[in-house]
């Protein structure tokens, strides 16, 4: 049987995913976003996560059998395929509730389209069970097929890093599992096709699903320890980053660094799997202090630099403080989730003017997942604090002198400013 792929949703996984598929395969990348869709058939990816000669180099005009990459929001156009690889977002409400409405939507747009012996691939990352126990209903339901009879699933949870031009996709070994062994099997080898860094296949989609949660899990209870850590040895008067560099020169030492924890991923996940152990009857402690701790770092972060403008008695009412930087982490212009939000939130509840200088976010689309105004253009005022929120590239080499008063306070969110600072996480 030839195989046909559907991708559906282009964002930052669907986009990279279906561009290395459809160097091999005839790809139908499939998304509600017009806007996205006009823009991807002009070879234009505003996540930056696809070159525009790459894309350029996959596309092709019409749905076909031919090896390429057709972007439509058409439904009509994929129902010709036979896998189908679902990649669309997994984010939480704002009670910190797993909000599955992305994916029960995306099932019901398959679930139209799905006939026998068709496979459907999850790349949402999820807690155990759910691929299964809700979104396979879903596409039972809609189709009137019987799961693991008519149709198959598979689970290969995305590990894309945004912004990293290192560790693209193909590069990073990628985890595969089926409903069934058969199904497994063959998610496995279409995978194994294009991902050179090679594939694991898992005993089971529940397996997987685990796999991947503790990842981001794993990360988000290393990093608030360390955020533990700056707290206390702020109180101490000790340089956090020097006892970090000293602590690592001990093999076996993790290499993790205090900051602002955010992003669709590890700001997320470990939310997915908490809810699942509460479902189960289990508390997990652990999990939800390391989540309760990293959320708590934007307003601390803004206490900080409250303190140091009360110190060199900068009135801080009416105050006008300068931040580098919005997206969720350097040089990358993605913003879901980010954290600099919280700490910029918190310093407006103190009364201060803040203007945000960053070269690489969508003014746009800060404007509107969280009202706030931003720039690309370089900032002529003078500010009585600035803070450098995130390390772009741009900023590690910027004269921040250009933007002080005589009294400015410069406070580093980041540990990577060279010149004079007054005080860094």
């Amino acid at each position: 049987m030839d195989i046909k792929i559907g991708i559906i949703g282009l964002g930052y996984v669907g986009l990279p995913l279906a561009r290395l598929f459809a160097t091999k395969y005839p790809v139908v990348g499939f998304d509600i976003n017009q806007n996205r869709i006009s823009e991807l058939n002009k070879g234009n990816d505003f996540t930056l996560e696809v070159e525009k000669e790459l894309l350029q180099s996959v596309l092709v005009e019409k749905p076909s059998s031919k090896v390429g990459l057709f972007c439509t929001t058409q439904l009509e156009d994929i129902k010709d395929c036979n896998y189908y690889i679902i990649t669309v977002p997994t984010p939480v409400d704002k009670n910190n509730r797993p909000d599955l409405t992305p994916l029960y939507k995306s099932s019901e747009t398959v679930g139209k389209v799905l006939k026998q012996g068709d496979i459907v691939i999850y790349e949402s990352t999820v807690y155990p069970g759910l691929t299964e126990e809700e979104c396979v209903p879903v596409l039972e339901r809609v189709s009137g097929l019987k799961f693991n009879v008519d149709f198959f699933a598979g689970y290969s949870p995305e590990r894309i890093n945004p912004g990293d031009k290192e560790h693209t996709v193909d590069k990073i070994l990628k985890i595969t599992a089926g409903s069934t062994p058969e199904t497994g099997l063959k998610v496995n080898e279409i995978y194994k096709s294009v991902i050179t860094a090679g594939t694991h296949l898992a005993p089971s989609i529940k397996v997987a699903e685990a796999a991947k949660v503790i990842e981001n899990s794993q990360r988000d209870i290393n990093i608030a320890f360390v955020n533990e850590l700056a707290k206390i040895f702020n109180i101490l008067d000790i340089d956090t980053q020097a006892v970090l560099k000293a602590a690592g020169t001990k093999w076996n030492f993790l290499n993790f660094k205090p900051g602002l924890v955010g992003g669709h991923c590890i700001g997320v996940d470990p939310y997915y799997l908490a809810q699942k152990a509460q479902e189960a009857g289990y508390h997990p402690e652990i999990i939800l202090a390391g989540r309760r701790l990293n959320d708590s770092m934007g307003e601390y972060v803004a206490s900080r630099i409250v303190k140091l403008m009360i110190k060199k008695r900068i009135p801080v009412n009416h105050s006008k403080l300068l931040m580098l930087g919005v997206t969720f982490k350097e040089n990358c212009p993605d913003v879901r989730n980010t954290k600099i939000v919280d700490v910029i939130k918190s310093l407006q509840d103190y009364g201060i003017t803040v203007s945000i200088y960053d070269p690489w976010a969508n003014p746009t689309e800060v404007k509107h997942e969280y009202g706030l105004i931003t720039t690309k253009t370089l900032p002529t005022d003078k500010y009585d604090t600035i803070v450098l929120g995130v390390a772009h590239n741009e900023f590690l080499t910027i004269d921040l002198e250009q933007f002080k008063n005589p009294n400015s306070v410069v406070y580093d969110v980041k540990g990577v400013l060279k010149c004079s600072i007054d005080g860094k996480l």
